[in-house]
């Protein structure tokens, strides 16, 4: 697209359900979980008819004996064997997948893919589960039945075509659990390509990246005991009540405790106030809510690394007069370069660091002294920090101020990213990568009698541009929904459909169905509640959570319908398809998925004796070698980075937009038009503004306003009609709901540094609607 061309960023239907009843926005002020959970709860099994089945998966969910593992979000299992370990999402995603309601090909018959093409995404994913694999008739518009056999044959013969392994991507969701995400990517390797997009390319790449550049290792260092330990808990750009809920016991414990909570975001999200946590009796009983915060800040949009950059060079201050104030045992024997990050705090005015993070320089000053005083500190952060062109400079300054008091390498202290898809970072640790390493190529090489390619992969922005450019002709993606997760939903659907084929891997109806190539299959899918059964008996997959801790998962359920495959089969079964003449034993490893385990144990560092350790209670801990002062960087020791300050203060007239999730909503899934927390009913298409720059714009509450967006090519998309919502959130600053949003975000406006879409820092202009 030309700067003089202008999109309309206009999905093709409506995300959410048909509204209840008039929008309405009342303040929400009420604790965090308790019984706003349970009614909420209570209402989403009646509407799905899981008043029985729920119940039984409440007390399946997250155990450690024959339990299987919540598909929701990836926070750590409970340490101290608790029983009901679960929250309102996490009960939501599990009930959403039990539902009774079945997707056939009587349902294919009666409805075309034109027509389903105007249904709301709520609606496709309501009518229930997939039950059979289905292809695309271009002569009739519709899905019709195919056989296993045949769809593999087909999957198969279209990939052998090609004339590159390179004109074939690989996409992995989150939900993918370990054992089918070695067998996936073993088979695009033997295929011969590294094409490995995955939902980490537009969530924590940068997190991965700042990560192994200062420590050498990509993940955070901190598990839950050192949660339950720390003095003080920074919680940055996360809303922890709505997408990593069992967090709030977390911090309740940690406030029973006396240990400090401090929160940064834009937005004062509810689990930053305080909270019932709903299996403490006692507190339901009571009504009685913990605080789960001591202190709140709101910088602007991208004004967090501004932040830390003021609480550094206050601690350097006030080493000055108070040596204690730094680790200078822990920075001269672990950490290379901090003299040049010194430097640059020195050189950095307390008034750009204002100017950039939005906030005074008494509030940086209240963080600072919480820091200076506790004696271990975690920095907790989610996609509020990664979404930005800095996100890798932010993450390397959240490591800085750790490095400054020695907190690494010891209980309670750490940095500790907040994954948000239950095995998003498995998936990366069993080999989705598109820019593998030599040394792991080199071991699958070994293990597994193959010779992977060596020339890096696409990622998520890599692979629409190719499929845009006609260079992809075949796009699998394994769970999720990729036409809403991506941006620029305009470029993405016209990416999709020039495609040759297109293959999802499904347990739900979506619009990736209904956005596809040429060709087109729906391969349904167990689901994580499910039994699977294989010729060895019933089969467990394991999942890693953001914290290293891998752990097994047993289904409970008779499968939605015995024509479904697990995720291992179908990729097995694609791999056989178009690897006749491979040696590698697909078949055999699906008879029992201890061999997959086996083979992993070989390949994989960190998974030595893989079927033994992930037997134990709470299976094992990835060793991570930055956690025991191991640096796999170039000086053998943690990097301090001395990167510059980006300017992130809006221009005139332009505000800073980041898009979110509501509550009733997980990743793309939409549950209800209503966001709980927010204080919103029936109500998606609309933006949070400061009330001065409403009022500067001659905008009233529930006004509808055009949003339009300008891209770093000078290109333009727009949303119309959205209402207009006035919120706490600081001046410059707008916020609202993704997937709806994601037109706004071109593809070209991705970080340089991680390559993520920048969703969470759009250059937006917010004006009253046109008549």
């Amino acid at each position: 697209m030309s700067a003089s061309q202008e999109e309309t960023g206009r999905a093709e239907a409506r995300v959410g359900p048909a509204p209840e009843g008039e929008p309405e926005f009342h303040p929400y002020h009420h604790p965090a979980a308790g019984w706003g959970a349970a009614k909420s709860v209570t209402r989403f099994m009646k509407r799905e008819g899981t008043l029985v089945d729920g119940p039984r998966a409440i007390l399946k969910m997250n155990h450690e004996n024959g339990g299987f593992d919540c598909p929701g979000c990836a926070w750590p299992d409970d340490t101290k064997g608790l029983h009901l370990d679960i929250c309102e999402n996490g009960i939501k995603h599990v009930t959403w997948e039990m539902t009774r309601k079945r997707v056939g090909r009587e349902f294919f018959a009666d409805h075309t893919v034109t027509e389903l093409s105007s249904w709301s995404d709520y609606d496709l994913e309501n009518q229930g589960r997939l039950t059979e694999p289905m292809v695309y008739d271009p002569d009739t518009d519709h899905y019709v039945p195919i056989s296993w056999k045949d769809a593999f044959a087909l999957v198969g013969r279209t990939l052998r075509e090609l004339e590159s392994p390179h004109q074939a991507a690989y996409y992995t969701s989150g939900r993918l659990g370990n054992e089918a995400t070695f067998l996936y990517q073993l088979m695009a390797r033997e295929l011969g390509t590294n094409n490995l997009p995955d939902c980490s390319n537009m969530c924590h790449e940068a997190s991965g990246r700042a990560l192994t550049a200062s420590l050498g290792t990509g993940k955070g260092t901190v598990d839950l005991k050192d949660w339950e330990a720390t003095d003080a808990l920074f919680i940055i750009g996360v809303n922890a009540a709505s997408n990593a809920p069992r967090m709030l016991t977390a911090l309740t414990e940690a406030h029973h405790r006396g240990a400090a909570i401090v929160h940064i975001n834009p937005l004062v999200e509810a689990a930053a106030t305080r909270a019932i946590i709903p299996h403490d009796f006692r507190d339901m009983a009571t009504f009685h809510a913990t605080r789960t915060s001591t202190l709140n800040l709101q910088p602007r949009i991208g004004g967090d690394m501004a932040l830390l950059r003021g609480m550094a060079k206050a601690i350097l201050e006030q080493s000055a007069s108070d040596p204690k104030a730094l680790d200078r045992e822990f920075i001269d024997r672990h950490t290379d370069g901090f003299d040049a990050y010194r430097a640059v705090c020195e050189a950095t005015s307390w008034e750009e660091i204002e100017r950039q993070s939005g906030l005074s320089r008494p509030e940086i000053l209240m963080a600072a002294r919480v820091y200076r005083e506790a004696d271990r500190s975690i920095v907790s952060w989610c996609l509020g920090v990664t979404q930005h062109e800095h996100g890798v400079d932010t993450v390397r300054e959240i490591v800085n101020l750790l490095l400054l008091r020695g907190n690494l390498g010891r209980e309670g202290a750490g940095p500790s990213p907040v994954r948000g898809h239950s095995n998003v970072q498995g998936n990366r640790t069993c080999g989705i990568d598109h820019r593998p390493g030599t040394e792991f190529l080199d071991r699958l090489a070994e293990v597994c009698g193959i010779d992977p390619p060596r020339e890096h992969g696409l990622d998520t922005v890599g692979t629409l541009q190719a499929m845009h450019r006609g260079d992809v002709k075949v796009f699998i993606g394994m769970g999720g929904n990729f036409a809403l997760a991506a941006p620029d939903t305009p470029y993405t659907y016209e990416a999709l459909r020039t495609c040759e084929l297109t293959v999802q891997v499904s347990t739900k109806l979506n619009r990736s169905h209904l956005v596809h190539g040429s060709a087109a299959l729906i391969l349904p899918c167990l689901g994580r509640t499910e039994k699977d059964h294989q010729h060895a008996g019933v089969q467990s997959t394991s999942v890693e959570d953001s914290m290293s801790m891998v752990h097994l998962s047993v289904g409970m359920k008779r499968p939605a319908s015995p024509h479904l495959l697990s995720e291992p089969a179908i990729v097995a079964g694609i791999a056989r398809a178009a690897l006749p003449d491979s040696a590698t034993p697909w078949e055999w490893y699906i008879e029992d998925y201890d061999r997959i385990r086996d083979t992993m144990a070989k390949a994989l560092d960190g998974f030595e004796d893989f079927n033994r350790r992930v037997r134990l209670p709470l299976g094992f801990r990835i060793r991570q070698p930055a956690r025991e002062l191991v640096f796999l960087t170039p000086s053998g020791r943690a990097e301090f980075s001395a990167a510059p300050l980006p300017d992130v203060v809006p221009e005139p007239g332009t505000l800073a937009l980041g898009t979110m999730r509501s509550h009733d909503q997980w990743n793309t899934t939409i549950y209800s038009d209503n966001d709980r927390y927010r204080g919103i009913d029936n109500l998606r298409t609309l933006v949070f503004m400061n009330e001065d720059d409403m009022r500067e714009r001659g905008i009233e509450k529930f006004d509808p306003v055009d949003i339009t967006s300008t891209a770093r090519d000078g290109s333009r998309r727009h949303l119309h009609g959205y209402l207009a919502i006035p919120y706490d959130i600081p001046r410059g600053c707008a916020a609202g709901y993704m997937p709806e949003m994601n037109v706004l975000c071109a593809l070209g406006d991705y970080s340089t540094q991680s390559d993520q879409p920048i969703m969470k820092h759009l250059k937006v202009t917010i004006a009253p609607a046109a008549a």
